[in-house]
């Protein structure tokens, strides 16, 4: 069995590999294509070609699943084809053996795809992201048209808000506007700076113009009084230092798809979301999905074995590629349908993130055991309805 194990493998890693590199090189070509239209005396060429090599982690990350499934599909239905199958199940190999045969094979792509999710694609996504910032002056993500908007408590049971209109790289930021509200959500000071920077949990703000309000300010409006002297001080300040509980690392969250984020980032971000009374449910459904993708590559090998084992005639290796890519596709945007009806519906996380993976296991798993069983299900229904009987 591990003579035969190590076969497997062999075939479904070359195969997967083979495919992998088309897809990635077919991804790659389209978004070369489409980026051509940002070329500039700033952004040049190899700037080009720099973004997309920084973006080949996250490309193999969403396309990992599916390379599997065709890969797995071509490696077995060529050995369907050559009749090597036939001689497994021959030698005694069950449709179910051969299965957790094919799970085994499985588990270093799944080892390698943990530590794709949680090192490699994280790492070159900040990159990417630091990158856009130098060369092209944006990075996306979460940010609105007026930037990027962040709420915490201060160090006098107040709350703060703050918006960032550029985040630039090395923990720098600029354009920075920053709301601070008393404990009755009255507004205590306006400030603006040109300049910011995060430094061992304080942001220092750089050419600031802070406008405060006076205490008594509300209620003399509120009671139309007769000020006794100016409602706000205006001030302006070569520097400020804040403390706070934003980090460049945060901030990078903040612009980062949370699919994108490690696990131990995503963790860190929700906690300072539910610190700060923010909502959480789009990155709580992330982490269950993070959480769930190495288990994704087991669902795909599964998809693949009932197709593969398909007996057609004269091969029909392109038909069950075919059905294969059609599966993936499928597979694909059931789950973008579940995330999205999930969250608008607020289900449960984890019935969000793992929904598509437990139907499409138990439909491949069904399929599996009833070409397993198909001549005990013909025995059945002939003897139940003997009139079904095919004649000779």
């Amino acid at each position: 069995m591990r003579t035969a194990r190590r076969y497997l493998a062999k075939e479904i890693y070359r195969s997967t590999m083979v495919v992998l590199m088309a897809l990635i090189g077919l991804f790659t070509f389209f978004a070369l294509i489409e980026e051509l239209d940002n070329l500039s005396n700033q952004f040049t060429l190899l700037n080009l070609f720099y973004m997309q090599a920084l973006a080949l982690p996250t490309t193999l990350y969403d396309l990992l699943p599916i390379g599997l499934l065709i890969g797995a599909i071509l490696a077995l239905a060529g050995l369907a084809q050559r009749n090597e199958l036939v001689i497994l199940r021959v030698s005694g190999v069950s449709g179910m053996k051969l299965l957790t045969m094919l799970w085994i094979v499985t588990i270093p792509l799944v080892f390698g795809a943990f530590i794709l999710s949680e090192i490699i694609t994280p790492a070159a996504e900040i990159k990417s992201s630091e990158a856009s910032l130098t060369l092209l002056g944006k990075a996306g993500g979460g940010r609105l048209n007026s930037g990027y908007w962040f709420k915490e408590s201060d160090n006098e049971d107040g709350t703060r808000i703050i918006n960032i209109a550029q985040l630039k790289s090395s923990g720098n930021v600029a354009d920075i506007t920053l709301y601070e509200f008393k404990n009755g959500q009255e507004l205590a000071r306006f400030s603006t700076a040109k300049q910011g920077q995060f430094t061992d949990g304080t942001l220092v703000l750089s050419d600031v113009k802070q406008t405060t309000v006076k205490a008594n300010s509300l209620s003399t409006l509120a009671n139309a009084v007769q000020p006794d002297g100016p409602l706000t001080l205006l001030e302006t300040l070569p520097k400020r230092t804040l403390k706070t509980s934003l980090t460049p690392e945060r901030l990078i969250a903040r612009v980062l798809t949370p699919e994108r984020m490690s696990i131990r980032v995503l963790l860190d971000y929700i906690d300072y979301l539910e610190n700060n009374s923010l909502q959480t449910d789009r990155q709580i459904v992330a982490l269950w999905r993070k959480m769930a993708y190495p288990f994704t590559l087991l669902v795909m090998i599964t998809i693949a074995a009932p197709i593969s084992f398909m007996q057609t005639r004269r091969g029909g290796v392109g038909s069950k590629v075919f059905i294969g890519i059609l599966l993936g596709v499928g597979f694909f945007m059931l789950n973008q349908l579940a995330l999205n009806v999930g969250m608008l519906n607020q289900w449960a996380p984890w019935v969000t993130a793992l929904l598509p993976n437990l139907g499409a296991l138990g439909l491949a798993l069904g399929a599996l055991t009833l070409m397993e069983n198909q001549h005990n299900v013909r025995r059945f229904n002939q003897t139940r309805w003997p009139w079904s009987k095919s004649t000779v």
